[in-house]
């Protein structure tokens, strides 16, 4: 799966990328809208899950244009906050730039939950991982 951000919302993509793997035991990679199209896209498939995350900013318009790449690719889109796009769209609010990605990581919570919850998985309890560090 990929998971794709640009500007404020690549940092939530590379955490949404991360909580795939954790919870529902999914591969997921995180890029940037700018740099997916260099190599990643070479993989692009038929129903290849794609997570899009976009803020009304100057980043939005090239996700947007991705979003339809990955769609006539034959990938499934998912997105939020990306308001052309075609697919599956998280519900979010309208906000700035800045805070529209901390309520779209929100929103993808409740789909990371769902999905866990829905592949047999205890998205508290993840395998192999202890959710508390130790420091001796």
């Amino acid at each position: 799966m990929y998971v794709v951000g640009r500007g404020h919302g690549l940092g939530i993509a590379q955490e949404a990328a991360l909580k795939l793997k954790e919870t529902c035991g999914i591969h997921a990679e995180a890029f940037s809208a700018a740099e997916v199209r260099h190599g990643p896209m070479a993989a692009v498939r038929q129903d290849l899950p794609v997570l899009l995350f976009g803020q009304p900013d100057e980043s939005l318009e090239s996700v947007e244009d991705l979003a339809k790449e990955f769609a006539a690719s034959g990938a499934r889109v998912i997105s939020a906050g990306v308001p052309d796009a075609s697919g599956i769209c998280l519900r979010t609010i309208d906000s700035d730039p800045l805070s529209t990605p901390i309520l779209e990581i929100a929103s993808f919570y409740r789909l990371a939950n769902s999905l866990a919850l829905a592949r047999g998985r205890d998205p508290d309890r993840p395998p192999h991982l202890n959710k508390v560090t130790e420091t001796l």
